[in-house]
């Protein structure tokens, strides 16, 4: 399989805006998501500021934004303001806040309002269950599962993914997001159980070329990789 031929929209996630600037001029990036994770690790002070600059740079395309505050007022003043940005904004409402209280009725009172969100860190088919009621008197949503993270529990995130593709079929406007891949062939499987978006971080990004690769050439090239470094750092023995 070719990147070209993949079904699964893939959707750039980070928040370095060089690398984003970069990345609208790839064909098989169809939207981006980021968090305040990410938006620290780059250092980005201004929320607001830097949501706006993105907008700019990405011209149109879907992108999730995340609500920050713990408390559940303060998540919808929040909300609300993000959306107001664009309509190619989904806000991104956590599944629960810090003190694992559920989220199930601002996600309704805001999706019935006409809000687009990204309900975010879903591990669960009881937290897929809630979000899908929650969600489906609304707008384009998007439930996204952490696959990646399911899977460093020890867990295959297959069944999990696939049983909420099954819940959300009569809700044409949700779509589902395997969200954290580990590696490229997260993206294969994504594809083939027929998840609507895979978020792929800006260096998984860069794989991507590596689908479909003959692996006897993979494997040469990989011999020569070894030899040139060992030539490179004067090794001998």
């Amino acid at each position: 399989m070719k990147a070209a031929d993949l079904r699964v929209k893939i959707f750039a996630d980070g928040a370095d805006l060089v690398g984003i600037r970069q990345l609208t001029s790839n064909p098989l990036v169809k939207g981006y998501t980021t968090n305040p994770t990410l938006m620290k690790q780059v250092g980005i002070k201004n929320y607001l500021d830097f949501s706006r600059e993105v907008l700019e740079v990405i011209s149109g395309a879907p992108i999730s934004l995340e609500v920050f505050s713990d408390e559940f007022d303060e998540m919808r003043t929040q909300a609300l303001k993000l959306a107001a940005l664009g309509d190619n904004v989904y806000v991104k409402i956590p599944i629960t806040n810090t003190k694992s209280e559920s989220s199930q009725e601002l996600v309704r009172e805001l999706s019935a309002s006409g809000v687009k969100l990204n309900v975010t860190a879903i591990f669960t088919i009881p937290q897929v269950e809630v979000t899908v009621k929650a969600l489906s008197a609304g707008p384009a949503s998007y439930v996204s599962i952490f696959a990646g993270r399911i899977a460093d529990a020890g867990v295959d995130p297959i069944p999990t993914m696939q049983k909420a593709l099954e819940i959300m079929n009569p809700h044409k406007q949700m779509e589902l997001i395997w969200a954290s891949p580990r590696e490229l062939l997260n993206v294969v499987q994504a594809h083939e159980i027929g998840a609507h978006v895979i978020t792929v971080t800006h260096d998984l990004l860069k794989k991507l070329p590596s689908l479909g690769k003959d692996l006897d050439q993979f494997s040469l090239e990989t011999v020569k990789m070894f030899a040139d470094d060992a030539i490179a750092a004067g090794f001998s023995l």
